[in-house]
């Protein structure tokens, strides 16, 4: 009876070669709090350190640092985005991106999804091989890949550590259209949608919302 392939194989097989250095130097001790899903998410990223897949769609990040390329340990700094969604994103240490900047991270004994535009997050598996099986099942809505791959129909592919901005976000009903839709570096995306997420918490209906874009 032949063995079925397992989720992570599958998904590792889609994605593109290491971006992150081979065999991957941990430089911190950021998974080793995170018990058994730490050490799956090590094991998983010494097979494959870091990737993208789905046309860049879905964003896994490396455990060491490239010139140029952003590192598992580097995007978890609290200075660099995080403090932009206030206490919303604390206690989660993120792994993966899909095009719109929603993260994948690792809560305590789930994996959740952290909806960028909303700082929401909501647990979506319980291991690493959960995780890859539903990316699999649901690419196409947990990574943004019809949207990503329309953008890039257009404007050819999207260059590394960019990630695609909804112009008027979704949750207050932009249109799903690549004309809704602008390039930007991800760490001042996920500044952007953190500022904005944090207009929006409790927000009664009818509150004005500022856009803006900083550094």
């Amino acid at each position: 009876m032949k063995k079925m392939a397992r989720s992570t194989d599958k998904l590792i097989s889609l994605g593109t070669d290491s971006i992150g250095l081979a065999p991957p130097r941990f430089r911190t001790n950021i998974l080793e709090s995170l018990g058994e899903l730490g050490r799956e998410l090590a094991g998983f990223l010494k097979r494959r350190n870091g990737f993208y897949a789905f046309e860049s769609a879905l964003h896994v990040f490396p455990a060491c640092q490239k010139k140029g390329i952003m590192d598992l340990e580097t995007w978890n700094d609290p200075g660099l985005w995080r403090g932009h969604f206030g206490d919303m994103a604390s206690g989660i240490v993120f792994f993966a991106e899909g095009i719109f900047g929603d993260q994948f991270g690792i809560k305590g004994r789930e994996i959740v999804r952290f909806e960028a535009e909303t700082g929401l997050a909501e647990p979506v598996a319980d291991s690493l091989e959960g995780w890859a099986g539903l990316i699999l099942k649901d690419y196409r809505y947990q990574t943004g890949y019809p949207l990503a791959h329309k953008w890039q129909e257009v404007h050819g592919a999207l260059p590394v550590g960019q990630r695609l901005v909804a112009i008027t976000p979704f949750v207050l009903g932009g249109d799903f259209d690549v004309s809704n839709l602008f390039v930007l570096d991800a760490v001042k995306a996920m500044r952007y949608h953190g500022d904005f997420a944090l207009q929006i918490r409790n927000a009664p209906n009818g509150t004005k919302i500022k856009f803006e874009i900083g550094d």
